[in-house]
């Protein structure tokens, strides 16, 4: 199952990814070898990430983090991407990836490249981060590297920490080959019979619940950790008495974790999920790590009860399954992190001369507000937002989207809190995304029972968009307070995913969110509207018609520009649009995260469209497109990056920018961001990725979020001193 940190501290979304398959765009005038291939373009953001661990300027323990979510991004691929692409050749509905090549062949290439960064990630541990924590007094030792003090002490742990826990199931005639579970570290053991003298078979699960680093000893700042794994492979013979051991490997196997969940009007989609997530436990194995020493006998009865292919096994240097270093990554040792970045709060929202509570509707009255998180604080925005409607006497009404939501949740308490004090709320939980489904049903029936109406979206669509309106009594009129983010209300998440959201009492966002909000909890979208982009059935025109209108300006001598800043580049109709527009003349920035499959700077194709990756401490999360429209620009958020499912099967929704000072500091961003001043990864028309973080003399680049955080506490400082 997918941890918390996997979700919070991952820089693959998890809620992207579903499977897309591809579509022929029928445009005769592109080349054909126009796309860069999806999955190897994931495989090239994971090594993105991989390289910030790699990187010797980056505070080693922040390097443990980035290694961490590597691989947990790396094991939600496997589970659902490959797991997909497997599914659809054993069922036989595969069909050519978006570049035209057979799945199997994709497969080919996925194992191949995949191999490749598992070595290096496994090599970046043991011969980079590592030494690199032991050097600031952080060691991670093995067994024989201990004296028989340690090992006393060690040997106390085990017996009264771990040995109760411990559960070793022999394999021989009577105790067939146990169930594997996905994503378990492992011990594979052989032993022999003392008495018979036969070898036998065991297998032994390092406890999950455990800490995976146990302290061995202290002395100040300076510690000494062993794993796990590695103290319990050491005491081997405690649990098996008069037993030889003869040999023990860890292994970890992933599992196909995908879901399909098969939607009809009369299905009870809770109960259809449920029995889903049981299912899920038990997918077919799809990837088997194992330690570089393990012998042939061990690994050939592994292959054979798992039935694994050899195109799957992974044999890997050092620790399996560095997941385990986001517990290191926590030490609180700030020499080896960061520096700390404190949210401010954003200017509109700010305490009034006397230090009183600030009222929100009152600012948002005032006009527009956006704000950028996490360098702008959620808790004091958005939630004390819906904390403050929630008991507000005047407020008749919230209605709200909920993707995902913490385990600790006050959004889903001020929810709560305000159907209690007897107030119609509405909670459109979106019980389908993806890794979070047991914790939103959870939540969804928390909500019902505290008489909240709790509605799960529309049949075959996922409700991905970011979406609050409070419905407030002022002077016996009804005003809409609206609230249009591009990320999830989700506190703990909101202090290291990069998101925007702008609050208005704008009328017409007002009527535009009731009529969605209606159609959310009873029908279809149909409906066309105004100050929002609504997909499925409109987003892709939408943009396209802007993408249109800018080359036909270029070509018309008129100023022409376009901005896009996505988690994921990979939706052929709106990368063919681009390459026209690039055709004829448009300026094109592109600003994405993760997978990208447009091939910038190709002679005739793409001259004029430039592609930039930024990695960091935050995850880049929001998604802006930006059009210069003759000088008269239009640009908006939200919540869809342009992948098929967020322009055809899910619900998403962008809302147009208006106030001007909003619409240069989303400008100035782009700006900061595409500079070539500014630390980044660029994208060359080869499909590779090349990082640019030092100048000609070697100097450091920019930081941009760094440089923004700075730009945002100036903001604040300058109003007081207004």
């Amino acid at each position: 199952m997918i941890s918390d940190e996997m979700l919070d501290a991952g820089l693959g979304d998890a809620d992207d990814d579903d499977f897309d398959v591809a579509v022929d765009t029928g445009d005769a005038e592109l080349p054909d070898n126009r796309y860069l291939d999806r999955e190897l373009s994931w495989l090239a953001f994971n090594q993105r990430v991989l390289e910030l661990a790699e990187d010797p300027t980056v505070p080693a323990l922040e390097r443990a983090n980035f290694l961490a979510i590597f691989g947990s991004n790396l094991d939600e691929f496997f589970m659902v991407r490959v797991a997909g692409l497997k599914r659809r050749i054993k069922t036989g509905l595969a069909v050519p990836t978006n570049v035209g090549r057979a799945a199997q062949d994709v497969l080919a290439d996925i194992s191949r490249e995949a191999h490749a960064l598992q070595l290096r990630h496994a090599e970046a541990w043991e011969q980079l981060v590592r030494p690199s924590l032991a050097k600031a007094g952080i060691e991670v030792v093995r067994w024989d590297g201990l004296d028989e003090d340690d090992h006393a002490r060690l040997y106390d742990y085990f017996q009264s920490q771990v040995f109760p826990v411990l559960m070793p199931l022999a394999v021989d005639p009577a105790h067939p080959f146990p169930y594997i579970s996905g994503l378990s570290l492992n011990l594979a053991i052989r032993i022999r019979n003392a008495k018979t003298g036969r070898q036998e078979f065991a297998r032994l699960k390092v406890p999950p619940m455990l800490p995976r680093f146990v302290e061995v000893a202290r002395d100040g700042e300076r510690v000494r950790y062993i794993t796990l794994e590695d103290l319990i492979a050491n005491h081997l013979s405690d649990l098996f008495p008069g037993m030889e051991i003869l040999d023990h490997h860890a292994f970890r196997l992933t599992r196909n974790e995908d879901m399909v969940i098969e939607e009809d009007e009369t299905e009870n989609l809770i109960q259809a999920l449920e029995a889903e997530l049981m299912r899920r436990r038990f997918g077919p194995p799809i990837r088997l790590e194992i330690t570089d020493d393990m012998d042939d006998l061990t690994l050939d009865l592994l292959v054979r009860e798992l039935d694994i292919t050899e195109q799957e096994v992974y044999r890997l240097p050092g620790a399996l399954d560095l997941r385990g270093l986001f517990d290191l990554s926590r030490i609180d040792r700030p020499d080896l992190h960061y520096p700390p970045h404190v949210p401010t709060t954003a200017v509109a929202f700010q305490p009034g001369d006397n230090n009183e509570r600030p009222d929100f509707f009152t600012a948002i009255r005032k006009g527009d507000v956006l704000v950028h998180h996490p360098y702008e604080s959620f808790a004091t925005s958005v939630q004390a937002f819906l904390e403050q409607a929630a008991r507000d006497p005047h407020v008749l009404a919230i209605k709200q989207t909920l993707y995902r939501t913490s385990g600790d949740s006050p959004i889903v308490q001020a929810l709560i809190d305000a159907a209690e004090a007897g107030k119609q709320v509405l909670a459109l939980v979106e019980v389908k995304a993806r890794f979070d489904e047991a914790n939103n049903i959870v939540w969804a029936r928390k909500l019902e029972k505290a008489g909240v109406h709790v509605v799960y979206g529309l049949v075959g669509l996922k409700t991905h968009c970011k979406l609050a309106l409070v419905i407030r009594e002022e002077a016996g009129v009804l005003r809409s307070y609206s609230h249009v983010g591009t990320g999830n209300y989700n506190p703990k998440t909101s202090r290291i995913y990069e998101d925007f959201g702008l609050f208005t009492v704008d009328g017409q966002v007002g009527r535009d969110l009731t009529r969605l909000f209606n159609e959310l909890s009873g029908y279809a979208i149909e409906k066309k509207f105004k100050r929002l982009l609504v997909a499925p059935l409109h987003l892709r025109k939408g943009l396209l018609r802007l993408i249109d209108r800018e080359r036909r300006h270029a070509l018309e001598g008129k100023p022409s520009g376009i901005r896009i800043k996505v988690n994921s580049m990979v939706d052929e109709q709106i990368i063919d649009a681009l390459y026209q527009a690039s055709r004829a003349g448009v300026p094109v920035q592109v600003w994405v995260r993760g997978i990208c499959s447009i091939r910038p700077g190709v002679e005739g194709l793409s001259e004029n469209i430039t592609v930039r990756s930024i990695l960091g401490r935050y995850l880049e999360h929001s998604r802006i497109f930006a059009f210069q429209n003759d000088g008269e620009q239009e640009t908006y958020i939200g919540s869809a990056d342009m992948m098929h499912r967020n322009l055809d099967r899910r619900v998403e929704a962008l809302v147009r920018i208006v106030a001007p000072a909003q619409l240069k500091e989303l400008d100035d961003l782009f700006d900061l961001a595409m500079s070539e001043g500014t630390s980044a990864w660029r994208l060359g028309g080869d499909g590779v990725w090349t990082r640019h973080s030092t100048d000609a003399e070697g100097k450091p680049l920019v930081d941009m979020q760094d440089k923004t955080m700075s730009i945002v506490q100036r903001r604040r400082r300058s109003r007081a001193v207004r």
